[in-house]
């Protein structure tokens, strides 16, 4: 590893950002609130569920599908809330054992491994710029300048796509990390398979469609890739502070994408919990 962004972080950002900013102004937003965290886990777990019954419940198109849409960002959402505990962002000490139950429930929705997001999420923070050993940059954002190939990112191809990404990843990795993420995958799958198999015997593939498949492979890529495309587009080249995309916060997108928007100060300061992070845009 060769930390490339850190150094960059290091050299002159966070020189630049005590500029404008106190230290008592930067230890108030690094304040971690664990009420508050849960309360927003609270929040999406309901939504998660109650979205899931009204598509059950309702056969109507004018029902299911806006509640399939919706739950297509909260299924994204639970990887925001796992990009948290990833970043120890949640108790003001840590909770190791805690912390990995969190992630394991974090991973569950949108059925990825815990362990390899952990990996290749602080992999990509220290690599930002570097296009060998930024995992974003050199396998998941797309290489065809094609909009054909770009539009499949937002279809049931990006779990095939991810997939290969995160396959070329781990080949650097260490023998037992790689296990470790082979199990929790096949663990996540083997559940959705199995919610799968009881919604189809339960009320047919109809059921199956309204409840899970529409936004598991539907509106979920959809949703995950309107998302990244506020992250690292739109760039600055000779500006390593701008190697993040600028998004103005709104009350909208805050609470559709819980903070995770706010991506560029998220870079500047990784340990900001996201619920601070209008509030820190706002001083900046």
């Amino acid at each position: 590893m060769n930390r490339y962004y850190d150094r960059q972080i290091n050299a002159g950002i966070q020189l630049r950002l005590k500029k404008h900013l106190s230290t008592e102004e930067l230890r108030a937003l690094h304040v971690r609130n664990p009420a508050l965290h849960f309360l927003v886990v609270l929040q999406q777990t309901v939504l998660l569920v109650g979205l899931a019954w009204l598509a059950a419940r309702f056969s109507t198109p004018w029902v299911w599908v806006p509640a399939g849409i919706l739950q297509g960002f909260v299924v994204l959402s639970f990887i925001i809330l796992l990009h948290e505990q990833v970043h120890n962002a949640i108790f003001t000490r840590r909770r190791p054992f805690l912390e990995r139950l969190l992630g394991l429930y974090y991973a569950l929705p949108s059925s990825i491994s815990a362990t390899q997001f952990k990996r290749w999420h602080l992999d990509h923070h220290s690599e930002l710029g570097t296009e060998p050993d930024d995992p974003k940059r050199a396998y998941l954002s797309p290489k065809r300048n094609s909009r054909w190939y770009k539009a499949l990112y937002m279809t049931a191809g990006l779990f095939v796509i991810y997939s290969i990404a995160s396959a070329k990843a781990a080949k650097a990795y260490p023998r037992e990390l790689r296990r470790t993420m082979v199990i929790e995958r096949a663990v996540n799958t083997l559940i959705h398979l199995g919610l799968a198999v009881v919604l189809w015997k339960t009320g047919g593939p109809e059921l199956w469609l309204r409840v899970h498949a529409f936004p598991m492979f539907v509106t979920f890529p959809f949703a995950f890739t309107l998302n990244r495309l506020g992250q690292h587009y739109m760039q600055d080249a000779s500006d390593p502070a701008k190697w993040s995309t600028l998004v103005k916060s709104h009350w909208f997108t805050d609470w559709i994408f819980l903070w995770s928007n706010l991506h560029l100060e998220h870079h500047y300061l990784v340990r900001v919990p996201l619920h601070a992070r209008a509030a820190l845009q706002r001083k900046l």
